[in-house]
């Protein structure tokens, strides 16, 4: 409302004052006015306010259909607008065009203009279309009667089943409609030959019968082809009407012939002559069936087809549909006739609703040869067929045939002729003549024209049809000369019409110039040679005839002369009698034209001579009645009720039909045929009315005079006919039969004899004539079946709906009802009469129930409310019949019985349900009683028992359910607790409340909210009534409630987790009861606990359960009223710990049911699915110890996986079902897919198919474990065909292990911070394998995609508690390297990399991140003095691959790498990276030389440039060596590795000059050249004689691979280094200098990049160096190599370091992020080009004492974490890495060959033990690690060059063959003195703080190096193989490992064994 006074103009002076108080005063007493404002916008409807108070509904006065549409578009338009959000744009649009018109229509309604039928009319299409909108949209079905809606509370349960089940019958299943109509329309006539115009005549052809079933339609066209007039379209389109459906057949055709008007012949000249004639032109048909399947006006081209000679044209379309080829052809190749044609359905005023636009158009009609199958009363037709048929003519006198042509006049009396009464066809007015066709030169034409003449009746008597004969000349002239005639009368003097059929016509000659004006004279002539006088020789001599043949279809007319004898009876009486016999014999339709002149005659007969024919009379009246029963003739029973009412007069005829009729009933039971007397009796009905009719009239005539004898008459006859039904027959007997035939018509008397007779006489009359029925009748009987049509027709007749005949009748139904009912006969009947009966029964408006209705519902409620339940479990526990039709006959006896029960429980009062339970004589029979009622209720709940979308229906069958419920209860409280107590009713009384709860029609927070509004305000929450109930009946059961657990905990717990707060409140407490009470009986509430779990999941895996839930059942916060929360409740209790401990692990359970539920609902599988379900599976098993459900998830991760494709995770994860099992006999039942079988075969399919699917992963070397068990176990039960078969299979394995290329995956680190995660994600830290080609990028965005919502964290930092507590999601990811724990085969020499591959990345716990940072002062001119390396290590909590793509992070370790032992890794992965490819050579496994050259030219130039220079300026000076005296075999080892280095060059040279091709040779002179120089450069005159002492070769004359021996300071894992592949010539680089090399990679870690080099082998191109690419470098790769004097990028101060750009593109990420895993198939080169450094071995040629063993040693990471050791331990001691010497003999071991030392280190923080140590005089050991990859340092220039690169990973040697040795072998370096080896051989295992390992080499291993199971370990073995051994061993290796285990590392929580009932 706007402020009056804020509107005043600001010039308003004082004087106004008073008139602003007063508006102010007025302003602010309309403030305290209800109402809404301002008024006039607002339009005040008329309403009424029901149920007035807080739940009260204001309803609109006006017409229901406006607030249905009303209500039904509000609900549309928001559904409407999800249609749109959903993408279902068909549906949309249409939806949207619907509405668009519900809209027009409601707008015509609201004005009110509409006359009375059109509004009839708008109503039904208004509901037509909201029932279409609300079946489209899946909402409910509206019961209406007529078009408005129906409250279900006004309206009889009975009758809105009927209501309901109406509609849905009527949407489900169309009637098929009986008459049917075809729609043609013609466009045009397409040829190349026109030039005349055409007639085409169409009509409608029964192949089978070969004639013709309609008129023709006729139209014409002009010379184009085109309609002669098509501004008229109702002249070129019609209606073929009234067609059956027998006529829909594929023998029926529509046939078209086509006329031209024109020349006799097509190709004469146009001057020829100017007379035009009527001659063929073609024929088309189609068959009527084509057009059944096509709904639409479609257009059809029909070909067109002329006759070969022209003697065949009166039957070409028979020769065209017999495909008689020989007899026609085309008439053209381009000619065609285009029509539409459409077949419509239903009758004619149906249509014209339907298609208003074809009527309004203009459409002819072409009516059906004959009546249609239904004759219609007032229908008037009077049209008379001819079909000129042929003729016989003479020649005349010429040489050749004449060309007749047929003239057809109609002429009256007078000799007029009668104008326009001869039609060609529909389509066209009549014309006064007609003219044939002309067939050219045919003395014998055939024309086979038919015509129609539609004379008025009245014009019949006296016209006669005449037909005049010319013959056509060809000449110029082309005269038409007459030389003959014929006639027809149309009607006999005796009145009779032209009899139908073929009439041969004598032709009278004639001349040209006679004159046939004068009718008169040849009118006495004969007309047909069939009735020719025999003195006319003459006329017989002629042989010229003509044939017609005549059809009359005439309401009016009659052929019949019996028919006309009988109406004449005055005329002849002496006829009466015969014509009373003949009647019967007289076609109904002749008798129906005719019905009141027929019943006058009767009845005038009956009362001139009644003593005479009073017999035959009533017998011909018995026919014509049922004459009308015929379905043909049914419409005229109505003309028959008005004849009676209004025509009928005879007064006296009562006497004579009652006479009659008792002599027939007399007669029943002596005669020997019932026929006769059963046709009487169908028509008692009649009769009956005809009596009564005829009493009324006598008792107007003389004032009521004889009425007591006239009741004594009816008397008499109802004691007969009581006699004749009394009787009792064995079987079916023809009186029996005659009994079932009155039964049937008896219903229909009733309202006859109330017309004479009081209410209860009548009712007494039914009464007695039912209880004469014989009381004992065989069930197969039919009299039984007609007895219960008889009472059902009764109960539905006026008679039963007066109370006062009802109380009388009611007795007998009900007694007859009980019988069927407790037989189980007559179903369908009884449910009818049912029906019927309760629907009768209603309230009054006040809601009062008379005393009557009172007792009536009592008596009902007595009578059958036990045998209605029986009837109602009976006929529910049935099989369902096969057939559609019986099925829904069964749904609906059953749908109506529970119709019947929920309206008779409606009707009853507290009065009833007391005299109901009083009536019990014991506790059993109540017992029986409750639970049926109960069983019964359950029944009727479910979902099946009324189709989905009757809402309504459900409703009110709740509402009646809980009523009753509540009234059963209190029965139940007083007369089954305490010393009564029954289990079984108490347990059926709280099933059935559950069921009734989680009803899917009372979820109201599924419905829209005006659903819901409407449900809540009408019945309320009725689950919430229910919950009350069940809480109160709870309460009462006392100590019986201990019956009911742990049973009842499922169903309560459903209860609960139905989303309605008010029920949660209720019904939760009762857990605490469960508890109190179990804990009282066992001590504890195990029992409650295991089935709370159980049925959790069950439950919330179906959707069930929410997050609000969660919290309420963990909630401490009070519930609503005196209930506290069930925590607090347990608080208080004295066993609170275990329950708080039940909660707390309910609520866990719960969160993660949850977050699994929530990514089920995803559509495809991703890690979220995947991880969730892995979370669930641990859960299961560690923290609830539930097997069954362990192995279902197990089943769920296994569909996930291979629905991803992740086989090998399938595979580990199937694994964990197969280790439960063992290889025994047990058996075993059926579950989840698995068939009954034992424990061994299972076991046996569950090997097979995990092999199967390690195969399909890749895995082939756990698959060869598998099948060496499996083989086994063949072995052992020497099954050799399997045995065979698995030894194939394994060896395949191996094939494919040699022959297929593994692609090596990356692994990613994940963080999941944020309150946004699910609960298995929140705030944790994950490692994922990638999928196959994955890169950092792509793995990024599904990360992104799997968490739309979360955003990228851009460095690589541990977040803060600010980023934890958010509430949002972040992620964090960078890549990581992987650490192979598995050393054995990596070490072993001649391993192909094939097999090694599968070493370095499977079987992983820990994974590598390094991040390069400065500390202190930066060193401009040698920046790697200050050059450190910060290493992350992540621990996994299991192994990858395993049962899933990521596993959590369950440690993190952090060191720093110093600058001097960055340049030592450095060195010695270049040192490594040079052996590799200096072997590789050899064994020519490089296609060509191209690598090894550029790597030599890459070191060699960079230390000629002074890249080593810069080491030794930066660590070899003396202040460094004063500042660090710490470091001074670190600096020693450095030295070592320089002259190793130069060592390596050199011999690598030799073997470079030997391969060199020779257009390389100078580049390879160069090299030596510059060799010459690093080596004066390096102060290198000659090599050390540590360097130069040994003698040892390189394997088969390659370089050795020698380990000398490192500090271990290096890094915590030098001893476990990653071992990696080198990457032969990725890049190409010119010879750069080490300084530009070193400056390179600094600007690569600071961000910067200088230049581009060359792309090599398609890999990818870093900028200067490669350590811009994503995936040329290791993540853990951090050092640097020093600068030369031309200076290099300023290093970025340690916080740039940090990983700003961790997720940004390769460019952009620092040294860390960008050093991806260098094994990435992208980059991988071919096997034969990929190659590891070569392992260490023993010498040959030493004796086997001068070689040291290795000691065996427990030595892993964790087996010193409670020491933490310090660097100036180890200054003197360095340590040598354990490298296992090749055996010399088959007893020499490996297991376990390291040896712990104890230095410490100083710098690290990480807790690191030291590798073992074996020193050997000849062979020394190296703990360098190989260089993650070539592209990394930028070049294959030098290790230094390879500075920014800090992995470190195992060496892995390769052989040269032998015949390779140079002449000047690379001498090995020389081992470091005192050396020592020290240890425990007690392995220790890492604590498990995870459940039991999920990989195959897991289980029973003492370390956590190889993530497998004892089934999949490697045991140690004499000669260590290249792949694990077999089962057999695996098992005593375990044993013994797991013996040496210590006793104090805690064991995995063994499961319970209880796979044998699996």
């Amino acid at each position: 409302m706007r402020n009056t006074a804020s509107c005043w103009p600001a010039s308003e002076g004082p004087s106004s004052t008073a008139s602003r108080w007063k508006s102010e005063t007025r302003c602010r007493s309309w403030r305290n006015v209800k109402g809404i404002f301002p008024c006039s916008y607002i339009h005040l409807k008329n309403a009424v306010v029901k149920n007035k108070g807080q739940f009260e509904t204001v309803m609109p006065v006006e017409d229901s259909v406006i607030t249905e549409m009303t209500s039904t578009l509000r609900e549309w338009g928001a559904i409407w607008k999800q249609l749109y959000v959903k993408n279902e744009g068909d549906l949309f649009h249409r939806l949207w065009h619907v509405m668009n018109e519900i809209l027009d229509l409601r707008r015509q309604v609201l004005v009110g203009h509409l006359t009375h039928d059109r509004m009839k009319d708008v109503k039904q299409h208004i509901t037509a279309r909201l029932d279409w909108g609300n079946e489209q949209l899946c909402l409910d079905l509206v019961p209406r009667r007529e078009f408005s809606m129906v409250d279900p509370d006004e309206i009889s349960v009975t009758e809105l089943y009927r209501l309901m089940e109406h509609r849905h019958r009527k949407k489900e299943t169309a009637t098929p409609a009986s008459t049917h109509h075809l729609s043609v329309q013609v466009k045009s006539l397409m040829s190349s030959n026109l030039g005349e115009e055409l007639e085409v005549f169409f009509h409608i052809y029964d192949g089978r019968e070969n004639r013709p079933l309609s008129e023709r339609f006729f139209v014409r066209l002009n010379k184009n082809g085109l309609p002669k007039w098509p501004e008229k379209t109702e002249r070129q389109s019609t209606l073929f009407v009234d067609l059956g459906s027998s006529d829909l057949r594929k023998d029926v055709y529509i046939v078209v012939h086509i006329i031209r008007i024109g020349r006799m012949g097509a190709g004469e000249k146009k001057n020829l002559c100017s007379v035009q004639y009527r001659r063929p032109f073609g024929c088309a048909v189609v068959s009527i069936a084509d057009l059944l399947t096509a709904d639409s006006k479609d257009d059809h081209l029909l070909k067109v087809y002329a006759c070969n000679t022209e003697i065949e044209w009166y039957q070409i379309h028979e020769n065209i549909i017999k495909k008689a080829n020989s007899r026609y052809n085309l008439s053209g190749s381009n000619t065609g006739l285009a029509v539409a044609l459409q077949l419509l359905h239903g009758d004619i005023d149906q249509l014209r609703r339907e298609y208003m636009g074809l009527f309004t158009r203009g459409v002819c009609i072409t009516k059906k040869l004959g009546f249609s199958d239904i004759i219609m009363p007032g229908e008037m037709r009077n049209d008379l067929y001819m079909t000129l048929e042929k003729g016989e003519f003479e020649k005349g006198g010429k040489s050749v045939a004449r060309n007749v042509e047929i003239t057809v006049y109609v002429l009256d009396a007078d000799g007029q002729i009668l104008k326009g009464y001869v039609a060609a066809g529909s389509g066209e007015p009549g014309a006064d003549e007609y003219h044939s066709l002309v067939l050219y030169h045919n003395n014998s034409p055939r024309w086979a024209e038919q015509i129609k003449l539609p004379i008025p009746v009245d014009m019949f008597r006296g016209s006669h049809v005449r037909f005049e004969f010319r013959h056509c000349s060809t000449k110029d002239k082309g005269e038409k000369k007459l030389f003959g005639y014929s006639f027809v009368p149309l009607m006999q003097e005796d009145g009779r019409t032209l009899p139908d059929g073929t009439h041969e016509l004598i032709i009278h000659k004639c001349e040209e110039n006679t004159s046939l004006a004068d009718c008169l004279r040849y009118l006495k002539l004969p007309y047909s040679k069939a009735n020719l006088p025999t003195n006319s020789l003459t006329l017989k001599g002629n042989k010229e005839s003509f044939w017609i043949t005549s059809f009359l279809c005439s309401t009016k007319l009659t052929q019949n002369g019996d028919m006309l004898d009988l109406l004449k009876w005055r005329a002849h009486p002496e006829r009466i009698n015969d014509s009373l016999s003949k009647l019967k014999e007289i076609d109904g339709s002749e008798i129906v034209k005719f019905l009141q002149d027929t019943l006058d005659t009767l009845f005038g007969i009956l009362d001139e001579n009644s003593q005479r024919y009073s017999l035959k009379v009533f017998d011909s009246l018995v026919h014509i009645i049922n004459l009308l029963q015929d379905s043909k003739f049914q419409h005229f029973k109505p003309v028959m009720d008005t004849y009676i009412e209004s025509h009928f007069a005879g007064a006296l005829s009562y006497r004579d039909l009652i006479k009659v009729l008792k002599w027939y009933v007399d007669r029943i039971v002596e005669a020997e045929h019932q026929d006769h007397i059963q046709q009487v009796l169908k028509a008692s009905d009649y009769i009956f009315k005809y009596i009564i009719q005829s009493r009324r009239l006598f008792s107007l005539a003389t004032g009521g005079q004889n009425e007591e004898e006239f009741r004594a008459c009816i008397l008499e006859l109802f004691m007969s006919i009581r006699f004749f039904l009394s009787q009792e027959s064995k079987g079916i007997s023809p009186v029996t039969q005659t009994q079932a035939v009155f039964l049937r018509t008896f219903p229909a008397i009733y309202s006859e004899l109330l017309k004479f007779f009081t209410v209860r006489d009548v009712a007494g009359f039914v009464r007695e004539t039912l209880a004469s029925l014989p009381t004992v009748v065989q069930a197969d009987s039919p009299l039984e079946a007609v007895k219960l049509q008889c009472i059902s027709k009764t109960v539905e007749s006026q008679l039963y709906i007066n109370p006062e005949s009802r109380c009388i009748l009611l007795p007998v139904v009900l007694r007859v009802l009980h019988t069927c009912l407790q037989e189980q006969r007559d179903l369908v009947m009884c449910a009818r009469i049912f029906t019927s009966m309760l629907s009768l029964i209603k309230k009054e408006d006040n809601g009062t129930v008379e005393p009557a209705v009172s007792e009536e519902v009592e008596l009902i409620v007595e009578s059958l409310l036990e045998v209605l339940l029986r009837t109602i479990l009976e006929i529910s526990n049935r099989p369902q019949p096969a057939g559609p039709a019986m099925r829904l006959q069964f749904q609906d006896v059953t749908g109506e019985f529970v119709a019947c029960l929920l309206a008779l429980l409606r009707h009853m009062s507290d009065k009833h349900y007391q005299k109901l339970l009083q009536a019990f004589s014991s506790k059993d029979d109540l017992r029986d009683f409750l639970l049926h009622v109960f069983t019964v209720f359950r029944i009727l709940i479910r979902p099946e028992m009324f189709p989905k979308d009757w809402t309504v229906m459900r409703l009110v069958t709740n509402n009646v359910i809980i009523t009753t419920v509540l009234y059963l209860s209190d029965a139940l409280r007083k007369n089954f607790l305490n010393d009564n107590f029954d289990y079984k009713v108490w347990d059926s009384y709280f099933y059935l409340s559950v069921i009734f709860i989680n009803q899917p029609c009372l979820q109201l927070e599924s419905f829209s909210p005006s659903k819901r509004k409407k449900i809540l305000e009408k019945y309320g929450d009725m689950r919430v009534m229910m919950g009350c109930e069940i809480f109160s009946m709870w309460q009462n059961l006392g100590e019986h409630k201990l019956n009911f657990i742990p049973a009842m905990i499922g169903p309560f717990l459903e209860v609960t987790l139905v989303p309605q707060p008010d029920l949660r409140n209720v019904m939760i407490p009762i857990f605490h009861d469960m508890m109190d009470w179990e804990q009282r009986r066992s001590g504890n509430f195990k029992q409650v606990e295991a089935k709370l779990i159980d049925k959790l999941d069950s439950l919330m895996s179906e959707g069930k359960g929410d997050e609000t839930y969660r919290e309420l059942f963990n909630s401490i916060i009070p519930l609503f009223g005196p209930y506290p929360s069930l925590l607090k409740k347990i608080e208080r209790e004295t066993w609170r710990e275990s329950g708080i401990s039940l909660i707390a692990t309910v609520t866990r359970l719960m969160e993660r049911l949850l977050d699994y539920r929530d990514c089920m609902k995803l559509g495809e599988v991703d890690g979220k699915k995947i991880g969730c379900t892995v979370s669930l599976l641990n859960f299961y098993k560690t923290e609830l110890n539930k097997e069954e459900m362990y192995i279902r998830y197990i089943h769920k991760l296994y569909d996930l996986h291979l629905k991803a494709q992740n086989y090998t995770e399938a595979s580990y994860t199937l694994l964990l079902y197969d280790e439960l099992l063992e290889w025994s006999d047990r058996p075993l039942r059926e579950f989840l897919n698995y068939p009954m079988q034992s424990e061994w075969q299972r076991k046996e399919y569950l090997h097979l198919t995990i092999i199967q699917n390690f195969d399909r992963g890749k895995c082939w070397e756990n698959g060869i474990i598998l099948c060496r068990e499996l083989a086994d176990q063949y072995e052992s039960y020497y099954d050799y065909r399997n045995l065979s078969k698995m030894r194939m299979m394994e060896a395949s394995l191996y094939d494919k292990i040699m022959d297929q290329q593994r692609l090596e995956p990356e692994f990613f680190r994940v963080g999941f911070y944020g309150k946004k995660f699910p609960f298995f994600l929140r705030n944790k830290e994950f490692v994922c394998r990638g999928h196959d080609y994955e890169r950092l990028e792509a793995f990024q965005q599904r990360m992104l995609n799997e968490f739309p919502h979360a955003i990228a964290m851009q460095h690589v930092n541990q977040p803060d508690q600010t980023i934890y507590q958010a509430d949002a999601q972040y992620l964090q990811i960078y890549a990581v390297t992987p650490i192979p724990e598995s050393q054995d085969v990596l070490q072993r020499d001649g391993v192909p990399d094939n097999i090694k591959s599968f070493y370095k990345f499977n079987h992983i716990w820990k994974f590598r991140y390094d991040r390069p940072f400065h500390k202190g002062t930066k060193d401009k001119e040698n920046e790697f003095k200050s050059l450190w390396v910060e290493r992350t290590t992540l621990t996994l909590v299991q192994s990858l691959p395993g049962i899933s793509r990521w596993f959590e992070v369950e440690k993190r370790e952090l060191v720093e790498v110093s600058p001097l032992e960055n340049a030592i890794e450095v060195i010695e992965n270049k040192n490594l990276q040079l052996r590799t490819l200096i072997t590789q050579c050899q064994n020519r496994q490089m296609q060509n030389i191209n690598p090894l050259t550029m790597c030599l030219n890459g070191v060699i130039d960079a230390a000629v440039n002074g890249g080593l220079a810069r080491y030794q300026e930066a660590f070899f000076v003396k202040d460094y060596i004063m500042n660090h005296p710490e470091d001074g075999d670190k600096i020693g080892r450095l030295r070592e590795l320089m002259f190793e280095q130069a060592h390596i060059l050199e011999y690598g040279l030799a073997v470079h000059e030997k391969y060199v091709p020779q257009d390389m040779r100078p580049l390879h002179k160069k090299l030596v050249d510059q060799f010459h120089l690093m080596k004066s450069s390096l102060g290198i005159q000659e090599f050390p004689a540590y360097v130069r002492a040994s003698p040892v070769p390189f394997t088969n004359g390659s370089p050795r691979t020698y380990r000398n021996s490192v500090p271990s300071i290096i890094s915590p894992d030098a001893g476990r280094g990653v071992a990696r592949r080198s990457y032969p010539a990725v890049n190409r680089y010119s010879s750069s200098s080490l300084s530009s090399q070193a400056s390179n990679e600094v600007s690569n870690i600071t961000g910067q990049s200088e230049s581009s080099d060359e792309v090599f082998n398609m890999q990818p191109s870093p900028s200067t160096s490669s350590l811009s690419s994503n995936h040329s470098a290791s993540p853990n790769v951090t050092s640097s190599a020093p600068s030369s004097a031309r200076g290099s990028p300023q290093m970025a101060e340690k916080h740039k370091h940090s990983r700003e750009n961790a997720c940004l593109s390769p460019r952009e990420r620092p040294v860390s992020a960008i050093f991806s895993n260098p094994l990435e198939p992208a980059q991988r080169a071919p096997a034969h080009q990929i190659g590891d450094t070569t392992l260490p071995r023993s010498d040959p040629n030493l004796s086997a004492p001068d070689k040291v063993r290795p000691t065996p040693s427990s030595w892993s990471l964790d087996s010193v974490k409670e020491r933490a050791p310090s660097f100036s331990d180890n200054v003197s001691k360095p340590i040598c890495p354990p490298i296992p010497p090749r055996p010399q003999h088959p007893v020499s071991s490996v297991k376990n060959a390291r040896s712990q030392s104890p230095g410490p280190m100083s710098r690290s923080p990480q807790k690191t033990a030291m590798p073992p140590f074996t020193p050997s005089p000849t062979e020394c050991q190296s703990t360098s690690l190989v260089s993650n990859s070539p592209v990394l340092s930028g070049s294959y220039s030098s290790g230094i060059s390879s500075l920014s690169r800090c992995s470190v990973s195992e060496a892995s040697g390769t052989e040269l063959p032998a015949g390779d040795h140079l002449p000047h072998p690379l001498p090995p370096p020389a081992p470091l003195p005192n050396s020592i080896s020290s240890g425990s051989d007690e392995p220790i295992r890492r604590e498990n703080k995870t459940p039991p390992p999920y990989s195959v080499y897991e289980r029973n291993n003492p370390r956590r190096p190889v993530p497998l199971p004892h089934s999949l370990s490697i045991p140690p073995q004499t000669d260590p193989p290249a792949l694990p051994p077999k089962p057999h061993q695996i098992r005593t290796g375990s044993m013994k490992l797991d013996g040496n285990a210590d006793p104090r590392v805690p064991r995995p929580r063994p499961l319970p064994r209880k796979v044998s009932q699996l």
